[in-house]
């Protein structure tokens, strides 16, 4: 069995510059203001239009990121409707295999990194699941039935896209503290990475949850 913490890997991140073109370009068709557009006036012009809450022109620009993570995060990111998500299949992976190791991977609950009895509790339930997952393929279960005794802990691989107005949307659910700990684990620097891309689109829910974003850090750092 492996034991790793969750991760992300942008997929298609574009440049601040690209996207802040596209935005203005697409806004100023409202206004029929095109003339306007010059050196510099696409992050003023898209910072104007956040602040007068008309956020549907960032529409126009999406982004997709690879979300490595357990079952019980995408359980709950799944329900963000305006993305579109390709998930790793419990039904056709078939752990049992060489090429996946002929073990599960999960992933390592962070929140029990300081409490060693709780970790040993839950580390020896996923040796039981692993266990009991390869019995049953080995008695010819197919994977789709062996994975009832699969973990929510067990590893997974999502890829989401979704336009930057419900990025935005979800950084602000999804890194709030009445989230989910391992959903704020992968959203939290999430978030600083398309803060550090797009700062004029990002920068503000960056600065909202700084603090948060530098205690995940600091912990993922060792």
């Amino acid at each position: 069995m492996r034991v790793i913490p969750p991760s992300f890997h942008p997929e298609r991140l574009p440049s601040g510059e690209e996207v802040l073109a596209l935005i203005e370009r697409a806004g100023r068709t409202c206004y029929k203001s095109e003339d306007k557009i010059a050196s510099g006036t696409a992050e003023t012009f898209v910072g104007r239009i956040l602040a007068s809450g008309h956020e549907s022109v960032i529409e126009h620009s999406s982004a997709t990121v690879r979300i490595i993570c357990d079952r019980g995060v995408t359980h709950e990111l799944v329900r963000h409707r305006l993305a579109s998500f390709s998930q790793e299949s419990t039904r056709y992976a078939n752990y049992a295999r060489d090429r996946f190791g002929r073990e599960i991977t999960v992933i390592r609950p962070f929140f029990w990194q300081d409490d060693p009895a709780k970790y040993a509790i839950w580390e020896k339930a996923m040796v039981a699941c692993e266990a009991a997952y390869l019995a049953l393929m080995d008695a010819g279960a197919k994977a789709q039935e062996a994975r009832s005794v699969l973990p929510n802990s067990l590893k997974t691989e999502i890829v989401m896209t979704a336009n930057l107005r419900e990025w935005r949307h979800v950084f602000s659910l999804r890194c709030d503290p009445a989230s989910h700990p391992q959903m704020r684990e992968v959203m939290l620097p999430l978030l600083a990475a398309f803060a550090a891309r797009i700062p004029v689109l990002f920068n503000d829910l960056s600065a909202r949850f700084a603090e948060d974003i530098r205690i995940f850090a600091a912990r993922a750092a060792g």
